[in-house]
């Protein structure tokens, strides 16, 4: 028979867990961002000793202080914002248009695996095909203006996308969807509220590689043809030996590339919010 005495004991104990597991977690996090940011530390310590030092050659390699004066002399004269613009503008059009056109397409060829049997050997040899390779076609094609770009960017965006998709759904537990066809769901509730939700995961993996790829396929792009972007930019600092305005663009687009990385893992955290409070 449980006292009144032994009630607060026994309520106490889940609080005292929650705590110390909040306590562990934090110290988790707190103990990840030190590494992470003693590693750049590190890493653009050495950048800005070793040229100084001669142990680089400055001429190609300038210590990072002078990177950062030519970065923001840039960003004064409103030659880096611009470019930044620029290359925003083709790499999100061609990114936006692969999810677009292609999640829904291999969300379909995944539930219909006839249709996927029968396009698979055009996608087997589409998507051993580089993008890269095929610039020059799209220059030809669709001329040097934004058309061919952003078509190169949505080319190559669009494999990832797409097979990921379709292997998030081919991938489903079988006995999930059992147990769903035996409570009575329809084949279109069934999609939704069991295929769509278990592939999201893979779904958004193959969105992620696209985004970094986004971002790598524009830079090539834009060393043809362009005249503006931040691949025009470190062309022609290139070009004109201007080496700190060339790392500046290199930079930029490194920033850009991980801050796009972590807004698509916030948004992969929000849409799979069910699978936390499904495991807990």
């Amino acid at each position: 028979m449980t006292t009144y005495a032994q009630v607060p004991t026994v309520l106490a104990e889940p609080v005292t867990h929650h705590v110390e597991t909040s306590r562990f977690s934090l110290k988790t996090v707190l103990g990840s961002t030190f590494k992470n940011t003693a590693v750049l530390v590190v890493f653009f310590g050495l950048w800005q000793i070793l040229p100084k030092m001669g142990v680089i050659n400055a001429t190609f390699v300038p210590p990072f202080s002078r990177v950062v004066a030519a970065w923001w002399g840039l960003l004064r004269n409103g030659e880096l914002l611009s470019a930044v613009g620029a290359s925003l503008e083709r790499s999100m059009t061609g990114f936006g248009l692969a999810l677009i056109i292609f999640i829904p397409l291999g969300l379909l060829i995944g539930w219909y695996r006839k249709l996927g049997v029968f396009l698979n050997p055009l996608l087997e040899l589409c998507r051993n095909t580089a993008a890269l390779a095929l610039i020059p076609v799209f220059i030809l094609t669709l001329g040097i203006g934004q058309v061919s770009k952003i078509s190169v960017i949505l080319y190559a965006c669009a494999w990832p996308v797409l097979l990921n998709t379709i292997s998030g759904v081919r991938s489903v537990d079988p006995l999930l969807v059992k147990s769903a066809r035996s409570m009575g769901l329809r084949p279109l509730r069934l999609f939704q509220k069991v295929f769509l939700p278990a592939a999201l995961p893979t779904i958004f993996t193959g969105i992620r590689l696209a985004g970094a790829t986004s971002i790598l396929v524009l830079l090539a792009a834009e060393l043809q043809g362009a005249t503006n972007g931040l691949g025009f930019l470190i062309n022609v600092s290139e070009t004109n030996f201007q080496i700190p305005q060339m790392y500046a663009g290199i930079l930029t687009i490194s920033i850009i590339g991980l801050s796009f990385n972590m807004i698509l893992v916030r948004l992969e955290r929000h849409f799979s919010k069910w699978r936390g409070s499904t495991n807990s």
